[in-house]
């Protein structure tokens, strides 16, 4: 296959660059558009018992949580005669706009104090928008212009999950711009420091920017048939750029490793293909299998990162082996062309990651010891992690939707934007059995932690009855059946919270009931998470285990790396709490609102994408090291001689893509800051901590055990096995792994 394919670089180069320029100018249009079609939320998830409820709700009784807040102040005072009127035209006009299934306030629910603010200056106007996130996103841009200037003399400011959402996508658009204009021209300056050359320094970039605009075509498509989630655009950028830099990285500098031995353009394309192409194509499969765990989750926030990412995996790996020779063909000899002289080589023994792994294979046990005690002390903070979902206060301080919660927080008692709606399932409460719907209603009321209930029949509190039933209550009933609002005093992701839902779904019911809400929603999410996690990780550590097995024919190795891959990611899982929970180095990460806890998909989203680039880098050091214990028998020598080789190369590309994982912490997004710190974190760990001193530690104490395999899976894997003689990568290239011979046969390597 690599054959065919330096073939078709070299022999139709100007085919190969024609068709890929069309592809750009196609793909470029196509997805153009695709910011505009993407989705803020995907956090619900569908088939769960608040999902059934919302829909109930709103099919059957033209409601459901309000997902859109308006906060209305003004300095008269809520009750002042002119501010009632005009805060009940607000209402009305609200209600009767398209798109909004309710709209009450203060003013039509008889002056309910907990829709006034604590100073009698502000009160609530809660309203539900129908239709997907879609729907009510384009529901409420019809919305704001009839109100965002106020209303006969009242503020008015936006709130809630739906303009939380629409903020999120601005905001997403202006940090993308923002990251790529930051990280763009400092990305190209190292890559020319790196190259020591400015034309081998631009194609890293150029196929990055390929492999984006492939996957911006692929979500643009996807959009039409299922839901994406617009944070799939930051992975996009990050994975593109890290990815395209990564393997253009090796392959060109292998190519120009060949030119420097003499060889010919078109002999050293192949060669480069050979051996750092086959190795990209390895290492591309464990990237995408990685991230298809992500599949396995029915919520569409982590599906449509597993979207973006094999997306760029998929054009990044394509462009390396398909389009970067064709470049290289045609470049030719002119690669090194406004290059200063490299570094003279050195012999392979005085390089600096080969002295390193000799001193640690001298003291495997306690260097090992050293670092997994570091790994683990920087992970403990991760013990303390506490879950809850996005909502407005990810967003910036100044955000409206943000400024309206904080209000809420501090002015406002009950948690009327949080309520749990318990709704009759199927048609089981007729509106007839009042005397059950009182005697339930009284029930819930009764719970820990409930403010307030409101029903057909009226509101409870305590067990009892506050206020009788008034035609604002008709809300609460359909033709064949009832729902009810419970009103809690506590937050909805604290363990409290978490355990009214718990309550109000036990509690004895005099009909089939479902429960929607913030709460039960945020119980189902993690239900569903806890549920499928298990999969998740089997499914990522199987296909890590067959293809790290076909690589090397061992049973250890994969083995050895999947427990180092965890180990790795330790340290980021800790500062992922330490920073984004605790609130520590916020003058570092940029500033952002401390909520209590983490984002529950985001660690299963971040342990995906960091475990597929560790084993990226896992793949480039086994096959070199692989390959010299072939050719030696000598496990001390291959891993020595493996590490310098691939150590600058690898770490130099880990350099690269923490910086483009870093530029996320312009984003605006607090769990977007939160994503782009870890993956460098996780990038920069494995490439130093782990494969420095932890690999070769490990593989020091194993000895000739690195590479044993039962009988039976050592035939399999000379039969179907990923070996030196049918193509198994035959050398890491690069600056830094390099190998030479001079001229009294010694071998060398540049001696990074």
């Amino acid at each position: 296959m690599f054959n065919k394919l330096a073939a078709l670089a070299t022999g139709r180069r100007k085919l190969v660059l024609v068709l890929s320029l069309l592809f750009c100018v196609v793909a470029g249009g196509l997805g153009a558009s695709v910011n505009s079609e993407l989705s803020a939320g995907g956090y619900d998830v569908p088939g769960a018992q608040s999902t059934q409820a919302n829909d109930i709700l709103s099919k059957r009784f033209g409601t459901g949580e309000p997902n859109l807040v308006l906060l209305v102040t003004t300095p008269k005072g809520v009750d002042e005669a002119d501010t009632v009127r005009n805060g009940t035209e607000l209402t009305n006009k609200l209600a009767a706009e398209s798109g909004v299934q309710e709209a009450v306030s203060y003013w039509t629910l008889g002056q309910a104090p907990s829709l006034r603010g604590e100073k009698a200056d502000s009160a609530l106007v809660l309203a539900h928008l129908k239709g997907n996130e879609d729907e009510v996103g384009k529901h409420l841009d019809k919305i704001r212009p009839h109100f965002k200037d106020g209303y006969q003399g009242l503020k008015v400011q936006f709130g809630g999950r739906a303009e939380a959402y629409r903020e999120m996508n601005e905001q997403t658009q202006k940090d993308l711009m923002l990251a790529e204009s930051l990280v763009l021209p400092i990305l190209l300056i190292l890559l020319v420091f790196i190259f020591r050359g400015v034309i081998a320094a631009l194609l890293p970039l150029a196929l990055g920017v390929v492999a984006i605009i492939g996957t911006l075509a692929v979500l643009r498509l996807l959009v039409e048939v299922a839901d994406v989630s617009v944070f799939a655009m930051n992975l996009t950028t990050g994975l593109g750029l890290g990815l395209g830099i990564d393997y253009s990285l090796f392959v060109v500098s292998r190519y120009r490793e060949e030119l420097g031995k003499g060889a010919t353009v078109n002999d050293a394309i192949a060669t480069s293909l050979r051996t750092a192409g086959r190795t990209v194509l390895y290492s591309a499969i464990t990237v995408a299998l990685s991230l298809s765990a992500l599949l396995l989750f029915p919520m569409y926030f982590l599906r449509s990162f597993a979207y973006a990412g094999i997306a760029v995996v998929a054009f990044a790996a394509l462009s390396a082996l398909v389009l970067l020779p064709a470049l290289l063909a045609a470049i030719g000899l002119r690669i090194n062309k406004w290059s200063w002289k490299r570094k003279k080589t050195k012999p392979v023994e005085s390089g600096f990651w080969h002295r390193l792994a000799i001193l640690v294979m001298r003291r495997p046990v306690p260097m090992a010891t050293a670092v997994i005690a570091v790994l683990l002390l920087l992970g403990s903070p991760f013990l303390g992690i506490k879950l809850n979902l996005a909502d407005e206060r990810t967003l910036p301080a100044d955000a409206e939707a943000h400024r309206v919660s904080t209000v809420l927080t501090h002015d406002y008692s009950a948690r009327e934007m949080e309520p749990l709606l318990v709704v009759a399932d199927k048609s089981g409460a007729p509106r007839s059995r009042t005397a059950d719907i009182d005697a339930y209603a009284k029930r819930l009321s009764g719970l820990k932690n409930v403010s307030r209930v409101d029903g057909l029949t009226g509101s409870y509190t305590d067990g009892r009855k506050i206020a009788p039933a008034s035609v604002f209550n008709q809300r609460y009933a359909a033709k064949d059946g009832t729902w009810l609002s419970v009103i809690p005093s506590v937050g909805s992701y604290s363990d409290e919270g978490q355990d009214l839902v718990r309550d109000v779904r036990t509690a004895k019911a005099p009909f089939d009931v479902k429960v929607a809400g913030t709460a039960p929603a945020f119980r189902d999410t993690m239900d569903s998470l806890t549920g499928r996690m298990p999969y998740s990780l089997l499914l990522i550590a199987v296909s890590t285990f067959i293809l790290l097995f076909l690589l090397t024919g061992s049973v250890l190795m994969p083995v050895k790396a999947i427990v180092l891959n965890l180990l790795s990611l330790t340290a980021t899982f800790g500062a992922m709490v330490w920073i984004f929970q605790e609130g520590h180095l916020q003058w570092l990460t940029g500033d952002f609102t401390l909520t209590g806890g983490i984002v529950a998909t985001t660690p299963i989203m971040l342990f995906c994408v960091a475990f597929g680039l560790s084993m990226d880098y896992e793949v480039f050091l086994l096959s070199r090291i692989k390959e010299e214990y072939d050719a030696t028998g000598d496990n001390t020598r291959s891993v020595a001689w493996g590490l310098e080789r691939t150590g600058g190369l690898v770490t130099a590309a880990a350099v690269l893509v923490a910086l483009v994982f870093l530029s996320f912490l312009v984003s605006g997004i607090t769990y977007m800051k939160l994503l782009g710190l870890g993956l460098a974190l996780a990038v920069l760990m494995d490439a130093t901590l782990v494969r420095g001193v932890l690999v070769p530690a490990f593989m020091r104490l194993a000895g000739r055990f690195n590479w044993w395999a039962p009988a039976p899976l050592a035939r399999l894997h000379q039969r179907i096995g990923l070996k030196e003689g049918d193509g198994a990568p035959a050398d890491v290239p690069g600056s830094a792994a390099a190998q030479d011979t001079d001229q009294s046969g010694q071998r060398t390597g540049t001696g990074h």
